[in-house]
C-alpha cells in the first residue's frame, strides 16, 4: 500500500472514534492496574483494527463484523495481527468474556481464504490455554499457512492488584511449565520448519528467561516476524552489541549507571562488565530495579516505574556517578512520562544525578555509555 493511501487512511481514523474493546478478558493487564495510579492513557482499552493497520497493535476480531472483513479483503489491508489465544470457540468465550468471541474466529478463516496476511498473539494462561488446548491452538492456525505468517506465545502478566480488582484467579507459570510450553512450541514449529521452511511459532523471551533455559541463537527466529511482542528482543540486543563495528574511544574517566528490569539485568550486566574491560576509563554499574509497583511477577523493564527507580536508587545516589541511563522503553514515546506519571526530571532532582534517555537498540547503548556530554 503506498504512503499516500496510507496517509488517507492514517485522517480518517483521525476523524473517527478510537474502537473500545468490547472483552472482558480474564488475563487483561489494564484491568490490573491500581485505580488512578497510571497515565490516564493506560486505562483506555482498544480493539481498533485502524490502529493494527497503522501501528501493528493486535485486535481480537470481536468489534468487526461479516461487512468490515469483506471490506479489509477488498482493500487488501494486510497484514492483520489478531489476538487468538485460543481456536476453541467455547474457551475463548470463557477467556474473553464476550460471547461473539468464539464466532469471530470464522473470520481468521475467511481472511485466510482470500489471502491476507495474519499474524497471530497466544496470551497463555496456566491451566487454561496451555497444554493441549495450546496444541490444538497451533495446529488450527499453522493450518492456515501461507497466509499465517508468525504466532507469538506470551505469558500472561499477573500484578499483585488482581485480588483487590475482584479478577479471575490466574496462577503464574513455573519453572516447569515455562519448559513444556517451549517444548510445544518447538516440537510444531520443527514441524513446519520441515513442511514449510519456516518455524512460523515462538515464544517470547520470558518462557526461556523462568525456563532457565538459553534464548535461541539468531537463526531460530529468522527475520524476528514477533519482536514488537517481546520476542527474540534479547537475542537481537545481545547479537547487534558484539556486531558492532562502529571506533568508539573513551578519552577521559567516566562513571555512569545503567537501570534495566530484572529480566534484562544480566544481559545488561554482561554487556556492560564487556565495556569495561574494553574501555579502562569507563566504570559503568548496572542496577536492576524490582517492579514493586506492580508485583514481583512483573519483570520486563518496560513496565518499571519512576517511583521504583528513586526509592531503589536512593541508597546508591552517591555512588550514582556521571549519567544515569534509562532505557526508553520506560517511558511514553515523548519520553518524557513513566507509568506513574513521574517525569525524567523527577528522577533527576531526587537522585542528584543527569538522566540520559536510551533508545532501545545496542548501538545506542554503547554510544551513550562512552561517549561524554
Amino acid at each position: 500500500m503506498s504512503k499516500i493511501s496510507k496517509s488517507f487512511k492514517y485522517d480518517a481514523y483521525m476523524r473517527g472514534r478510537k474502537k473500545e474493546c468490547r472483552n472482558k478478558c480474564i488475563f487483561c493487564f489494564i484491568d490490573q492496574n491500581p485505580r488512578n495510579c497510571v497515565r490516564e492513557t493506560l486505562y483506555f482499552k482498544d480493539d481498533d483494527e485502524r490502529l493494527s493497520f497503522l501501528y501493528g497493535n493486535y485486535i481480537t476480531l470481536t468489534n468487526l463484523d461479516g461487512a468490515q472483513i469483506d471490506k479489509i479483503i477488498k482493500m487488501r489491508i494486510s497484514p492483520v495481527n489478531i489476538s487468538v489465544h485460543t481456536t476453541n470457540p467455547d474457551l475463548r468465550v470463557k477467556i474473553m468474556g464476550n460471547e461473539r468471541a468464539g464466532e469471530v474466529l470464522d473470520y481468521i478463516k475467511k481472511l485466510a481464504e482470500n489471502n491476507i496476511s495474519i499474524n497471530a498473539q497466544i496470551v497463555l494462561c496456566r491451566n487454561i490455554n496451555d497444554g493441549d488446548e495450546l496444541k490444538r491452538t497451533l495446529e488450527d492456525l499453522c493450518g492456515y499457512y501461507p497466509s499465517l505468517q508468525s504466532i507469538a506465545v506470551v505469558p500472561a502478566g499477573l500484578t499483585k492488584y488482581r485480588e483487590e480488582n475482584n479478577l479471575y484467579k490466574l496462577e503464574p507459570f513455573n519453572k516447569r511449565d515455562c519448559e513444556k510450553i517451549i517444548e510445544i512450541a518447538d516440537r510444531y514449529g520443527g514441524e513446519n520448519l520441515d513442511k514449510y521452511n519456516s518455524r512460523l511459532i515462538y515464544c517470547s523471551d520470558e518462557f526461556y528467561l523462568k525456563a532457565g533455559k538459553e534464548i535461541p541463537d539468531a537463526e531460530y527466529y529468522e527475520d524476528y516476524p514477533q519482536y514488537e511482542n517481546g520476542v527474540g528482543l534479547m537475542r537481537s540486543f545481545s547479537d547487534d552489541y558484539y556486531n558492532y563495528d562502529k571506533d568508539c574511544r573513551l578519552a577521559k574517566r567516566k562513571i555512569v549507571s545503567v537501570v534495566t528490569g530484572e529480566a534484562a539485568y544480566d544481559l545488561i550486566k554482561t554487556l556492560a562488565d564487556d565495556l569495561n574491560k574494553r574501555f579502562e576509563n569507563l566504570d559503568c554499574r548496572v542496577y536492576e530495579i524490582k517492579n514493586d509497583f506492580f508485583g514481583e511477577e512483573i519483570t520486563v523493564a518496560g513496565l518499571i516505574t519512576g517511583r521504583d527507580i528513586i526509592e531503589q536508587l536512593t541508597p546508591h545516589k552517591k555512588n550514582l556517578g556521571d549519567e544515569l541511563l534509562i532505557p526508553a522503553v520506560m517511558l511514553r514515546h515523548e519520553r518524557d512520562l513513566f507509568l506513574d506519571n513521574a517525569r525524567v526530571e523527577d528522577i533527576e532532582n531526587a537522585l542528584g544525578v543527569r538522566v540520559v534517555i536510551v533508545e532501545n537498540n545496542a548501538g545506542d547503548f554503547i554510544e551513550k555509555v562512552i561517549r561524554h556530554g
